[in-house]
Protein backbone atom coordinates (compact mmCIF):
# COMPACT_ATOMS: atom_id res chain seq x y z
CA UNK A 1 0.00 0.00 0.00
CA UNK A 2 2.75 2.51 0.86
CA UNK A 3 4.45 1.44 -2.32
CA UNK A 4 0.99 2.26 -4.24
CA UNK A 5 1.08 5.49 -2.76
CA UNK A 6 5.19 6.33 -3.35
CA UNK A 7 3.87 5.97 -6.83
CA UNK A 8 1.22 8.08 -6.38
CA UNK A 9 3.00 10.68 -5.13
CA UNK A 10 5.91 10.48 -7.97
CA UNK A 11 3.42 10.86 -10.61
CA UNK A 12 1.91 13.89 -9.00
CA UNK A 13 5.33 15.02 -8.11
CA UNK A 14 6.20 14.66 -12.21
CA UNK A 15 3.15 16.53 -12.96
CA UNK A 16 4.06 19.13 -11.55
CA UNK A 17 7.11 19.96 -12.18
CA UNK A 18 6.74 19.73 -16.08
CA UNK A 19 3.45 22.17 -15.62
CA UNK A 20 5.66 24.53 -13.56
CA UNK A 21 6.31 27.53 -15.56
CA UNK A 22 9.21 29.58 -15.24
CA UNK A 23 10.05 33.17 -16.58
CA UNK A 24 11.84 34.22 -18.96
CA UNK A 25 13.08 38.20 -19.07
CA UNK A 26 14.47 40.67 -21.34
CA UNK A 27 16.05 43.19 -19.77
CA UNK A 28 17.90 46.88 -20.94
CA UNK A 29 21.03 47.05 -20.08
CA UNK A 30 21.33 50.06 -19.39
CA UNK A 31 18.53 50.78 -17.08
CA UNK A 32 17.85 47.32 -15.96
CA UNK A 33 14.44 47.90 -16.81
CA UNK A 34 12.30 44.80 -18.12
CA UNK A 35 11.93 45.04 -21.78
CA UNK A 36 9.52 41.57 -22.50
CA UNK A 37 9.18 38.28 -20.35
CA UNK A 38 6.71 35.57 -20.90
CA UNK A 39 6.08 32.30 -18.99
CA UNK A 40 6.52 28.51 -20.28
CA UNK A 41 6.34 25.72 -18.99
CA UNK A 42 8.24 22.09 -20.04
CA UNK A 43 4.64 20.51 -20.96
CA UNK A 44 3.59 23.88 -23.29
CA UNK A 45 7.23 23.53 -24.99
CA UNK A 46 6.79 20.43 -25.79
CA UNK A 47 3.29 21.13 -26.95
CA UNK A 48 4.33 23.86 -29.26
CA UNK A 49 7.82 22.00 -30.30
CA UNK A 50 5.10 18.98 -31.32
CA UNK A 51 2.99 21.27 -33.11
CA UNK A 52 5.64 23.10 -34.52
CA UNK A 53 7.16 19.72 -35.83
CA UNK A 54 3.36 18.45 -37.34
CA UNK A 55 3.44 21.84 -39.47
CA UNK A 56 6.30 21.04 -40.61
CA UNK A 57 5.67 17.66 -42.09
CA UNK A 58 2.56 18.97 -43.38
CA UNK A 59 3.99 22.15 -45.46
CA UNK A 60 6.71 19.78 -46.80
CA UNK A 61 4.63 17.31 -47.84
CA UNK A 62 2.00 19.96 -49.81
CA UNK A 63 5.30 21.28 -51.17
CA UNK A 64 6.58 17.61 -52.38
CA UNK A 65 2.99 16.84 -53.69
CA UNK A 66 2.45 20.25 -55.50
CA UNK A 67 5.76 21.36 -57.01
CA UNK A 68 8.33 19.83 -59.28
CA UNK A 69 10.33 18.97 -56.66
CA UNK A 70 8.58 15.17 -55.85
CA UNK A 71 10.32 14.12 -59.42
CA UNK A 72 13.34 13.67 -57.99
CA UNK A 73 11.95 11.69 -55.08
CA UNK A 74 13.18 8.33 -55.76
CA UNK A 75 11.12 5.90 -57.07
CA UNK A 76 8.17 8.25 -57.66
CA UNK A 77 9.29 9.60 -60.88
CA UNK A 78 8.38 5.81 -62.96
CA UNK A 79 4.96 5.81 -63.86
CA UNK A 80 4.52 9.55 -64.77
CA UNK A 81 8.12 9.91 -66.73
CA UNK A 82 7.42 6.72 -68.69
CA UNK A 83 4.21 8.54 -69.96
CA UNK A 84 5.92 11.87 -70.35
CA UNK A 85 8.85 9.58 -71.89
CA UNK A 86 6.10 8.21 -74.67
CA UNK A 87 4.25 10.95 -75.24
CA UNK A 88 7.42 12.97 -76.42
CA UNK A 89 8.64 9.99 -78.46
CA UNK A 90 5.08 10.08 -80.52
CA UNK A 91 5.14 14.71 -80.64
CA UNK A 92 9.24 13.47 -81.90
CA UNK A 93 7.83 11.02 -84.67
CA UNK A 94 5.30 12.97 -85.82
CA UNK A 95 7.50 16.39 -85.99
CA UNK A 96 10.19 14.18 -87.65
CA UNK A 97 7.06 13.17 -90.39
CA UNK A 98 5.98 16.35 -91.01
CA UNK A 99 9.57 17.45 -91.61
CA UNK A 100 10.35 14.77 -93.99
CA UNK A 101 7.19 15.77 -95.75
CA UNK A 102 8.05 19.78 -95.78
CA UNK A 103 11.54 19.13 -96.78
CA UNK A 104 10.47 17.07 -99.94
CA UNK A 105 7.92 19.67 -100.74
CA UNK A 106 10.39 22.89 -101.11
CA UNK A 107 12.89 20.33 -102.63
CA UNK A 108 9.92 19.88 -105.66
CA UNK A 109 9.18 23.55 -106.17
CA UNK A 110 13.20 23.91 -105.77
CA UNK A 111 13.86 21.99 -108.80
CA UNK A 112 10.82 23.46 -110.47
CA UNK A 113 11.93 26.97 -109.96
CA UNK A 114 15.30 25.99 -110.70
CA UNK A 115 14.23 24.14 -113.46
CA UNK A 116 16.58 21.37 -112.93
CA UNK A 117 13.39 18.84 -112.76
CA UNK A 118 10.65 19.05 -115.21
CA UNK A 119 7.15 19.90 -113.73
CA UNK A 120 5.53 16.51 -115.08
CA UNK A 121 7.65 14.28 -112.86
CA UNK A 122 7.35 16.24 -109.29
CA UNK A 123 7.52 13.85 -106.48
CA UNK A 124 4.88 12.94 -103.97
CA UNK A 125 5.07 15.28 -100.87
CA UNK A 126 2.99 12.66 -98.79
CA UNK A 127 2.65 8.68 -98.64
CA UNK A 128 -0.88 9.30 -100.28
CA UNK A 129 0.05 11.43 -103.25
CA UNK A 130 2.40 9.20 -105.88
CA UNK A 131 2.34 10.29 -109.15
CA UNK A 132 3.35 7.79 -111.75
CA UNK A 133 1.75 8.58 -115.18
CA UNK A 134 3.34 5.08 -116.80
CA UNK A 135 1.60 3.33 -113.70
CA UNK A 136 -1.35 0.54 -115.30
CA UNK A 137 -3.84 -0.85 -112.85
CA UNK A 138 -3.07 -4.42 -112.26
CA UNK A 139 -5.86 -6.78 -113.80
CA UNK A 140 -7.29 -10.11 -112.25
CA UNK A 141 -7.46 -13.29 -113.75
CA UNK A 142 -11.25 -12.57 -114.30
CA UNK A 143 -11.03 -9.05 -115.70
CA UNK A 144 -8.44 -9.98 -118.01
CA UNK A 145 -10.88 -13.46 -119.27
CA UNK A 146 -13.66 -10.22 -119.44
CA UNK A 147 -11.57 -8.13 -121.87
CA UNK A 148 -10.61 -11.03 -123.84
CA UNK A 149 -13.65 -12.26 -124.27
CA UNK A 150 -15.30 -8.89 -124.93
CA UNK A 151 -12.81 -7.94 -127.68
CA UNK A 152 -13.52 -10.89 -129.40
CA UNK A 153 -17.03 -9.94 -129.43
CA UNK A 154 -16.76 -6.58 -130.90
CA UNK A 155 -13.81 -7.16 -133.23
CA UNK A 156 -16.26 -6.91 -136.13
CA UNK A 157 -19.05 -4.72 -134.34
CA UNK A 158 -18.93 -1.20 -136.37
CA UNK A 159 -21.22 0.38 -133.81
CA UNK A 160 -18.16 0.71 -131.42
CA UNK A 161 -16.74 3.71 -133.64
CA UNK A 162 -19.75 5.61 -133.71
CA UNK A 163 -19.18 9.44 -133.02
CA UNK A 164 -22.57 8.70 -130.66
CA UNK A 165 -21.59 6.37 -128.62
CA UNK A 166 -21.69 6.69 -124.67
CA UNK A 167 -19.68 8.86 -122.66
CA UNK A 168 -17.82 5.94 -119.94
CA UNK A 169 -18.14 2.78 -123.03
CA UNK A 170 -14.34 3.27 -123.72
CA UNK A 171 -12.96 5.47 -120.85
CA UNK A 172 -11.33 4.70 -117.57
CA UNK A 173 -11.68 7.87 -115.09
CA UNK A 174 -9.19 7.88 -112.30
CA UNK A 175 -10.83 9.01 -108.86
CA UNK A 176 -10.15 12.84 -108.46
CA UNK A 177 -9.22 12.16 -104.37
CA UNK A 178 -9.10 9.24 -102.26
CA UNK A 179 -12.17 10.69 -99.82
CA UNK A 180 -16.02 10.71 -98.65
CA UNK A 181 -18.34 11.43 -100.53
CA UNK A 182 -20.28 13.93 -98.07
CA UNK A 183 -22.82 15.70 -100.60
CA UNK A 184 -24.20 14.21 -104.14
CA UNK A 185 -25.13 15.13 -107.13
CA UNK A 186 -28.00 17.23 -107.43
CA UNK A 187 -29.17 19.03 -110.45
CA UNK A 188 -32.52 20.16 -109.16
CA UNK A 189 -30.36 22.00 -106.31
CA UNK A 190 -27.86 22.89 -108.85
CA UNK A 191 -25.73 21.12 -107.22
CA UNK A 192 -23.66 19.69 -110.09
CA UNK A 193 -20.99 17.58 -108.58
CA UNK A 194 -19.94 15.17 -105.51
CA UNK A 195 -18.20 16.91 -102.58
CA UNK A 196 -15.15 14.17 -101.31
CA UNK A 197 -14.18 15.01 -97.86
CA UNK A 198 -10.31 14.04 -97.43
CA UNK A 199 -7.14 15.12 -96.01
CA UNK A 200 -5.86 18.49 -95.76
CA UNK A 201 -3.87 18.80 -98.76
CA UNK A 202 -4.05 15.74 -99.81
CA UNK A 203 -3.28 15.81 -103.59
CA UNK A 204 -6.17 16.04 -106.30
CA UNK A 205 -5.38 13.67 -109.16
CA UNK A 206 -6.96 14.35 -113.03
CA UNK A 207 -9.53 11.97 -113.82
CA UNK A 208 -8.54 11.94 -117.65
CA UNK A 209 -6.05 12.81 -119.90
CA UNK A 210 -6.44 16.42 -121.09
CA UNK A 211 -5.25 20.23 -121.01
CA UNK A 212 -6.25 22.78 -118.54
CA UNK A 213 -8.35 25.63 -119.92
CA UNK A 214 -9.35 27.29 -116.17
CA UNK A 215 -7.64 28.18 -113.13
CA UNK A 216 -8.39 31.12 -110.92
CA UNK A 217 -9.50 32.33 -107.68
CA UNK A 218 -13.81 32.27 -107.07
CA UNK A 219 -15.47 33.94 -104.00
CA UNK A 220 -17.64 31.11 -103.57
CA UNK A 221 -15.57 27.90 -104.77
CA UNK A 222 -11.91 29.20 -103.63
CA UNK A 223 -9.40 27.59 -105.94
CA UNK A 224 -10.82 26.43 -109.30
CA UNK A 225 -8.97 24.20 -111.67
CA UNK A 226 -11.01 23.01 -115.22
CA UNK A 227 -9.40 20.26 -117.59
CA UNK A 228 -10.37 19.69 -121.42
CA UNK A 229 -10.96 16.00 -122.21
CA UNK A 230 -11.25 14.19 -125.24
CA UNK A 231 -14.61 13.02 -126.43
CA UNK A 232 -16.45 16.41 -125.14
CA UNK A 233 -15.39 15.68 -121.25
CA UNK A 234 -15.03 18.74 -118.73
CA UNK A 235 -13.83 18.44 -115.07
CA UNK A 236 -13.70 21.02 -113.03
CA UNK A 237 -12.03 20.96 -109.11
CA UNK A 238 -13.19 23.34 -106.79
CA UNK A 239 -11.90 24.48 -103.10
CA UNK A 240 -8.72 23.80 -103.75
CA UNK A 241 -5.71 24.93 -100.94
CA UNK A 242 -3.20 25.37 -103.62
CA UNK A 243 -3.06 24.85 -107.86
CA UNK A 244 -0.39 22.60 -109.38
CA UNK A 245 -0.80 23.57 -112.84
CA UNK A 246 -1.27 26.48 -115.15
CA UNK A 247 -3.24 27.00 -118.46
CA UNK A 248 -2.39 25.33 -120.96
CA UNK A 249 -0.40 22.89 -119.53
CA UNK A 250 -1.11 19.13 -120.68
CA UNK A 251 -1.95 16.38 -117.66
CA UNK A 252 -1.84 12.96 -117.55
CA UNK A 253 -4.65 10.61 -116.02
CA UNK A 254 -3.94 10.32 -112.60
CA UNK A 255 -1.46 13.34 -112.29
CA UNK A 256 -1.45 15.31 -109.39
CA UNK A 257 -3.49 18.98 -110.66
CA UNK A 258 -3.91 20.50 -107.02
CA UNK A 259 -3.83 20.12 -103.01
CA UNK A 260 -6.87 19.08 -101.30
CA UNK A 261 -8.33 22.74 -99.38
CA UNK A 262 -10.88 24.87 -97.41
CA UNK A 263 -11.21 27.91 -99.88
CA UNK A 264 -14.18 29.38 -100.73
CA UNK A 265 -17.05 31.08 -99.28
CA UNK A 266 -19.08 27.72 -99.92
CA UNK A 267 -16.70 25.69 -98.06
CA UNK A 268 -16.88 24.24 -94.31
CA UNK A 269 -14.05 22.13 -94.38
CA UNK A 270 -11.13 20.20 -96.73
CA UNK A 271 -13.13 18.80 -99.39
CA UNK A 272 -13.05 18.56 -103.19
CA UNK A 273 -15.91 19.68 -104.77
CA UNK A 274 -16.23 17.41 -108.03
CA UNK A 275 -17.99 18.53 -111.02
CA UNK A 276 -18.05 16.51 -114.83
CA UNK A 277 -19.64 17.93 -117.87
CA UNK A 278 -20.06 15.99 -120.59
CA UNK A 279 -20.95 17.62 -124.32
CA UNK A 280 -22.19 21.25 -122.59
CA UNK A 281 -23.89 19.19 -119.64
CA UNK A 282 -23.39 18.19 -116.14
CA UNK A 283 -23.42 14.34 -115.43
CA UNK A 284 -23.31 12.45 -111.77
CA UNK A 285 -19.88 11.60 -111.18
CA UNK A 286 -21.06 8.58 -109.51
CA UNK A 287 -22.05 7.00 -112.51
CA UNK A 288 -18.92 6.93 -113.86
CA UNK A 289 -16.32 6.93 -110.80
CA UNK A 290 -16.32 4.50 -107.97
CA UNK A 291 -15.79 6.59 -105.04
Amino acid sequence: MAKKHHKKRDFQSFWNRIRFKYKLSFFNEGTLEEVWSFRLSQLSAFSMLFAFALLLVGFTAFIIIKTPIRNYLPGYLDVEVRKEIMQNALRADSLERIIAIQGLYLDNVNGILTGTIPIDSIRSIDSMAVVNADYEIPRSKTEEYFIKTFEEEEKYNLTSLSPNQAPSDVIFFYKPVNGVVSSHYDANNKHYGVDLVAAPKESVLATLEGTVIFTGYDPQYGNVIQLQHRNGFISIYKHNELLLKRMGDTVTAGEAIALIGNTGDLSTGPHLHFELWYKGNPINPEEYISF
